[in-house]
């Protein structure tokens, strides 16, 4: 993920409360399931010494229910300031995270936002066409146009001699507008920088938006379903979204793994292990974070050991988990952070993409 939109909260400074909750509360007690993982997690941060004020900040953040279906999470991020982040996301939260710490504590909020993939949807047919962008998981599209319009004959009619060949003319120029009309909102969504495009098209549409994409950066996947269901229900193309985009996260982080896999190979392109990122950090080196964010959490960098390391505000020079400093330092360089199992980076719990390669000393190669 992009680390840009988190610059000016870890630009702050902390110390910070970081609370990732479980806010669903669509069972039949559910209001007061949520209302006892609030207070358990408050009472935890209060034991870790965060003040009541910041407390009684989360507490009001996370006490809002939250009107959509399970899974349903929260992530709060607040200071003596007052609350600086406050996300909604649809991941599963077993464990919470409860910390009062020098730095934010978002690895486990950054885990799913790398599995986000924002995309546009293309739905378009002889009616006309719908076409929504996604910035996250939440259902609703962030943006919705309806492109096209239908036509009175819009229907190929089966009536004899010149009228029906008049009637089928219509009705494919209808097609063919609307198509049109589709592609162009389109080009206009990925102009503004979305890269993934899932197309449902008839087969009369198809070819239009299709040639109107040719040379387009976006990755256009066509989705299996056919368009719009005649009885109202979407439940195939929803099916058809899912499997798209689990596919779409799954190939990136192939792509990802073989990126890693091949830099392992090219000395000084890759850096691996808490210490030697830290240090490629110092020098502005690192491109692409890649964490193992549960493995990282079980090291400690001692701040002291590394001068330079830029963690945005944070004074402190005691040791802090290895997830949080790498974070603070990816955020601070704007550099990218992916995440994938340890065992993918060979065992240790992260490696870094280094935008040159560069030896201990400080000598280019």
């Amino acid at each position: 993920m992009k680390t840009t939109p988190l610059t000016d909260l870890y630009a702050e400074q902390g110390p910070f409360a970081t609370v990732v909750l479980d806010v669903s509360h669509d069972s039949e007690n559910g209001e007061h399931e949520h209302e006892l993982r609030v207070r358990a997690a408050c009472e935890e941060l209060a034991a870790q010494g965060a003040p009541d004020a910041v407390v009684q900040q989360v507490s009001a953040s996370l006490g809002e229910l939250v009107g959509q279906p399970a899974p349903v999470s929260r992530t709060v991020v607040a200071s003596a300031d007052g609350v600086r982040l406050d996300e909604i996301g649809h991941f599963r939260v077993d464990t919470p995270v409860v910390t009062w710490s020098p730095l934010p504590d978002l690895a486990r909020w950054i885990e799913h936002q790398d599995a986000v993939t924002p995309f546009v949807l293309a739905v378009v047919d002889h009616e006309g066409g719908d076409v929504a962008v996604y910035d996250s998981d939440v259902r609703n599209p962030t943006g919705e146009q309806s492109p096209g319009s239908p036509d009175y004959r819009e229907h190929k009619v089966p009536t004899g001699g010149w009228s029906a060949l008049r009637y089928q003319h219509v009705s494919e120029n209808v097609w063919a507008r609307n198509a049109e009309a589709v592609a162009d909102e389109i080009v206009r969504r990925v102009r503004e920088g979305y890269r993934l495009v899932l197309l449902a098209s008839d087969p009369q549409s198809l070819p239009t938006v299709r040639a109107r994409l040719e040379g387009s950066p976006a990755t256009v996947v066509e989705l299996s379903t056919g368009t719009r269901a005649r009885d109202g229900g979407d439940e195939a193309l929803q099916q058809a979204i899912r499997e798209a985009l689990v596919e779409h996260v799954a190939a990136r982080r192939l792509e990802d793994a073989h990126a890693l896999k091949d830099r392992l190979g090219m000395e000084g392109a890759v850096a691996t292990g808490v210490d030697d990122i830290a240090d490629a950090f110092v020098r502005g080196q690192v491109e692409t974070l890649v964490l193992d964010p549960q493995a990282a959490a079980e090291h400690l960098v001692d701040l002291s050991e590394h001068p330079g390391l830029a963690v945005a505000a944070v004074t402190t020079e005691k040791a802090l988990p290895a997830h949080q400093v790498l974070v603070a330092a990816a955020v601070t360089t704007s550099a990218d952070v992916r995440v994938a199992p340890s065992a993918a980076l060979g065992g240790v719990p992260a490696a870094a993409l280094l935008r040159w390669s560069q030896d201990a000393v400080g000598t280019t190669a």
